[in-house]
């Protein structure tokens, strides 16, 4: 095999030849007519076996045809294998600036690509254009810029500012700016947006590749929250970052192969003293160790962290200083104001991490969907075993946890662990940390075994506490009865024993639970299910009326 040889510059041209020629190294570069084909330069030169100048571009999506290498040749290093491929420099576009988008979007005609995306499909499944009612009157209150309070500039080839103090001029009002997918890549463009932006508070520049140099990115006063997905960041610019973004409450950091943390200084994250949403998903993650990092952030209350690699949780302790260089007065819980954790999509497996989550002292919001402990094909336990083990979950996998959710949880499990475990009661408490406690709250007991009863002894099912009241016309005036009766009777038995109870032999009953809080009782027409399985705790009332004839 012909060993390869590196070519990184071009013997034939000098560099005063390749600028005329309007590309550098490292500059953002779309197709010219496809500027969502987006790309970076690598390489300006000779191709050998080949004529002329070609530009060797590393693409953003992959679709090249090398990497960088040809004919045993390399000319740059591109991140994949079928990421590169050279291009003549006519076919590549330096992009436009900032002003001819703004023009472009909002002074121009709909372009072909917008008008093909404005239809409905026929019942023969073909495209029928759709005219937008009052389109006219919308695309002139638009033309105005100076109204313009959110503009949207996506995958327009944005690469430069434009002409410098023109912008506030034009867009006096814009709070809210969308330059995702754009050939921006150097701070000191984004800082003289935003700086010339006198008002702009949201900024998103996702899937804009930007330098490593972030010194040159001003102090942001305004800018409340800063979208910076798959902008290829590290941590160590993140913390250089934070010092211009003194005011900053969301910041969303997706898709940048995030796997490690470095605080600036200690061993925690400090400053982002206004951040409440810090969004870490698709990144690559697998040590909770490195999120531990982010827990003295004094005011974070959302934290994503949906797919990564993460294997499990624990919440850090908390000793009288959690840093050395902090002196103790300055103590904060660890993720003292979290108020939402958001885990979908990683590799939790164990119960550990899922109890762990009590600890936390604000957390009422979790994910935990796609993760092995909660796929019960995997192995996971199911919604209502998750229900019970969280404590003070009130929205899971974003669905909320209704009051009789909660309870029907907490009661099913109580029966699970009753019926299932056959283990030490120091063995439950170690594998169920909330039994004992479950069992108090609905004032559940353990059935005591018969004095003539051999064999090993069992844990059942338990006793509830029940109140039945008479509401049927026909059945007088009868006070409410309160009986202690298994968890494991059914709607049915319990039928036969108000019949009993209240005299009612000729009276075709229906039962309704009545519940604290609730408008209207609920029906128990289910004879097979059980008061355990209906979510009846103790001291529930049950209402006692007659079908009608």
């Amino acid at each position: 095999m012909q060993k390869s040889s590196v070519k990184l510059v071009d013997d034939t041209k000098s560099n005063e030849e390749k600028q005329e020629l309007g590309f550098r190294i490292n500059q953002r570069v779309h197709t010219v007519g496809n500027t969502r084909r987006i790309g970076t330069v690598k390489y300006i030169g000779n191709v050998e076996g080949y004529s002329g100048i070609w530009v060797g571009i590393d693409w953003d999506n992959g679709d090249g045809k090398h990497n960088g290498s040809l004919n045993g040749v390399t000319y740059f290093e591109a991140k994949d294998d079928k990421s590169g491929s050279f291009v003549r420099p006519q076919n590549l576009s330096h992009g436009i600036s900032f002003l001819q988008a703004l023009e472009l979007r909002y002074k121009g005609d709909s372009t072909k690509e917008e008008e093909d995306e404005m239809y409905v499909l026929s019942a023969r499944n073909n495209r029928v254009a759709v005219e937008l009612v009052g389109k006219s009157k919308v695309q002139d209150k638009l033309s105005r810029l100076e109204d313009l309070v959110g503009a949207s500039l996506s995958y327009l080839g944005v690469s430069s500012v434009g002409s410098s103090g023109q912008i506030n001029a034009i867009v006096p009002n814009l709070e809210e700016l969308d330059l995702t997918g754009n050939l921006l890549s150097e701070w000191k463009d984004v800082g003289t947006i935003c700086e010339e932006l006198q008002v702009l508070e949201v900024l998103s520049l996702t899937h804009n590749y930007m330098a490593h140099d972030v010194n040159q990115l001003p102090v942001l006063e305004n800018i409340r929250v800063l979208v910076l997905n798959n902008c290829c960041l590290t941590w160590t610019q993140i913390e250089v970052l934070k010092q211009s973004l003194p005011s900053v409450e969301e910041l969303h950091l997706m898709g940048n192969k995030l796997k490690e943390i470095v605080p600036a200084s200690s061993n925690y994250v400090r400053g982002f003293d206004s951040l409440r949403i810090l969004n870490l998903e698709d990144n690559c993650f697998e040590a909770w160790n490195e999120i531990v990092k982010l827990s003295q952030l004094r005011r974070m209350e959302q934290l994503h962290l949906n797919k990564n690699n993460l294997n499990n949780i624990f919440y850090p302790e908390c000793g009288p200083k959690i840093d050395d260089s902090e002196p103790a007065e300055k103590c904060f819980s660890p993720f003292e104001t979290l108020n939402c954790l958001l885990l979908g999509r990683n590799n939790i497996a164990d119960l550990a991490s899922v109890d762990s989550l009590n600890y936390f002292p604000s957390l009422t919001d979790i994910r935990l969907s796609e993760n092995p402990i909660a796929d019960t094909g995997k192995g996971g336990i199911p919604r209502f075993m998750l229900i019970a083990r969280l404590a003070k979950v009130e929205i899971l996998n974003g669905s909320e946890v209704r009051i009789r959710e909660r309870k029907e949880s907490e009661i099913r499990y109580i029966r699970f662990v009753m019926t299932k475990m056959q283990d030490e009661p120091e063995e439950i408490k170690q594998l169920h940390p909330r039994f004992n406690e479950l069992k108090k709250k609905h004032g559940i007991e353990d059935e005591k075994p018969s004095t003539e009863t051999t064999g090993p002894r069992k844990m059942s099912s338990g006793l509830l506490s029940i109140t039945l009241t008479c509401v049927g016309a026909s059945m007088g005036e009868k006070k409410p009865l309160t009986k202690k009766l298994p968890a494991t009777s059914t709607i049915g038995k319990l039928k036969v024993l108000c019949e009993s109870f209240f005299q009612l032999k000729s009276i075709k009953l229906k039962l309704f639970l009545q519940e604290e809080g609730s408008p209207l009782p609920m029906l128990l027409d289910n004879e097979m299910a059980s008061l355990m399985e209906l979510g009846i705790g103790n001291g529930s009332t049950i209402l006692v009326d007659e079908e009608e004839t």
